[in-house]
């Protein structure tokens, strides 16, 4: 199953546990992507700010949950790398909310039978 594949505006509406299952796969994949990025995070501060696996999950999820990081940074390693990581977090919340959204806002268009002009 594909994450973007539809069914044209001119078929009949997928089935309800077709489009659960488009819900779930989107979520899933959704999750992956956070958890990777978490993941990404995490090494990033480990290694450039050496702070402890919980410092560097604490800094990392805040920036994924756009509070921003907790401790300061020193060096110039890790200023280069937090600046990195909060430019790819805004990024990661918005191709998340559009990922899981996708099958949802299709399935909202289709019963309109809203056309793309």
């Amino acid at each position: 199953m594909s994450l973007f594949r539809y069914e044209h505006h001119r078929k009949p509406m997928a089935p309800r546990a077709v489009f659960l299952g488009r819900v779930f796969a989107n979520t899933l994949f959704a999750f992956v992507l956070i958890g990777a990025s978490l993941a990404l995070g995490m090494a990033g501060y480990r290694f450039t700010e050496h702070m402890s696996w919980l410092d560097a999950y604490l800094n990392a999820a805040m920036l994924l949950g756009g509070m921003g990081p907790v401790t300061p940074v020193e060096s110039e390693a890790g200023k280069f790398f937090a600046g990195s990581y909060a430019l790819y977090c805004g990024l990661v919340v918005v191709i998340t909310a559009g990922v899981i959204l996708a099958p949802i806002l299709h399935r909202v268009l289709h019963a309109l039978h809203v056309e793309a002009e």
